[in-house]
């Protein structure tokens, strides 16, 4: 069951024409709308599904900057600060706390992995620091696990999906912004070589630019336009308890388990140490280009060969302007949790700090994540169709940057100085 987002009332109605079309109404799309209505600029949000119904909603809320890669790091903290904004700019609590984040080790070599990425940012001065055992007992009081030590960024924070989508769309929608939701995007419409428009399922909306943020479906638009987008799917399984009380409001991540306090006052829980990794076929074509990353995280991956790939098959990769999408077929992905993680999620949580054997399970529900080869997203102009700008591939990453990075391809949209460097987020550098 998929969590409970706060209601939004969109339009019925599908405008004519507007400046800039942003297909897909998860939090990246959202935040650049803001950002681009703020700039006195038409937008319409066109959504196949509902409002962050997908990822968006049932991530974890980490807002971080630590085990970031260092060049991904600017945009966290562009986002530590538009987030710290965002209560007042959109006139609502979106369930920003900034009480800190804690990674634990159980052994030298987890120990070594975190001093070593410590090491890899120093130059850029953040507040993270390596914690001795001692000290992961006196911040997270209660426990019983033999951890080596720890790693802690005082300024990390969290926020909460199922808010913060929803009331930076009403902020949007208050700036003009038009949001259409049930409503797929087929494909791009363009005149004298660049993008003129883009057709929908009701018919079609002329524009000047278009912002592709369908997260693990842009892949699937793209390479209907000849745009090859390489990203896997990975599907993260989580538990969220009823309220009880807990031993911290630091969010903490262990080898095998993470816990974050939930804004009604119980706890958000993943098993860390695995993600599901159901096979499709893109796992084949993309595959060598992820071998790095296997080879590295092989023991985090469930792989397994089943109905997602079936499921997967049956959606066209190529389709004409006015035949049935793929998105109209799968309005909302919604995978199912994987409850022999979940249950080992808990059990690992429980043996560490003993005052989880009273958690009680409210919901469970599990996400897919779209991962590119190098865990960066794609954040950037598509040189083969001008026009066209991306804000996709979080890997996971998306709502903890999501008002830096939409800020980001707004500012891209609209030609105006980039808030943080693009160079990282290029398309071309997945070419």
């Amino acid at each position: 069951m998929s969590p409970s987002i706060d209601p939004v009332q969109t339009s019925p109605q599908l405008p004519a024409a507007t400046s800039v079309v942003i297909i897909g109404a998860g939090i990246i799309g959202l935040t650049a709308a803001l950002t681009l209505a703020e700039r006195g600029i038409p937008v319409v949000v066109v959504e196949k599904g509902r409002i962050a119904g997908e990822q968006s909603s049932r991530n974890l809320g980490w807002v971080r900057k630590t085990s970031r890669h260092a060049d991904d790091i600017p945009l966290a903290l562009a986002a530590d600060r538009l987030w710290a904004q965002m209560p007042e700019r959109v006139g609502a609590d979106v369930g920003y706390r900034q009480a800190g984040i804690m990674f634990i080790a159980r052994n030298e070599a987890q120990m070594n992995m975190h001093a070593n990425w410590l090491k890899s940012v120093e130059h850029l001065n953040l507040d993270t620091r390596l914690l001795s055992s001692r000290e992961i007992a006196a911040k997270v009081p209660g426990g019983q696990g033999n951890w080596v030590g720890g790693i802690f960024t005082q300024s990390d924070a969290r926020a909460e999906p199922t808010q913060a989508s929803s009331a930076i769309a009403k902020a949007a929608m208050a700036k003009g912004v038009v949001i259409v939701e049930n409503c797929a995007v087929r494909t791009l419409v363009t005149s004298a070589g660049k993008v003129s428009g883009v057709l929908t399922e009701r018919g079609e909306i002329r524009c000047d630019q278009v912002l592709l943020a369908g997260g693990l479906w842009s892949r699937r638009f793209l390479g209907n336009h000849g745009v090859d987008l390489p990203t896997l799917p990975l599907t993260c399984s989580v538990l969220r308890t009823e309220p009880m009380e807990g031993p911290t409001e630091i969010a903490v991540g262990a080898p095998d388990f993470s816990f974050r306090k939930h804004k009604d006052g119980g706890f958000i829980i993943t098993q860390r140490g695995k993600l599901d990794a159901f096979l499709t076929l893109d796992h084949l074509l993309l595959g060598r280009r992820y071998l790095p990353q296997l080879k590295a995280q092989r023991d985090f991956l469930k792989i397994s060969l089943g109905k997602y790939f079936l499921d997967d098959l049956s959606l066209a990769r190529r389709w004409k302007a006015g035949a049935v999408s793929p998105f109209e077929k799968v309005r909302v992905q919604d995978p199912a949790a994987n409850q022999t993680l979940n249950d080992d999620a808990l059990r690992n949580l429980r043996a560490a700090w003993p005052v989880f054997e009273q958690a009680r399970i409210a919901q469970a529900w599990a996400g897919t994540i779209d991962v590119t080869p190098d865990s960066n997203p794609v954040i950037g102009r598509v040189a083969a169709i001008p026009g066209l700008t991306l804000a996709t591939g979080f890997s996971g990453h998306g709502f903890g940057t999501s008002p830096a990075a939409g800020h980001l391809a707004a500012d891209l949209v609209s030609g105006d100085t980039p808030i943080i460097d693009p160079a990282p987020y290029r398309f071309e550098r997945l070419a």
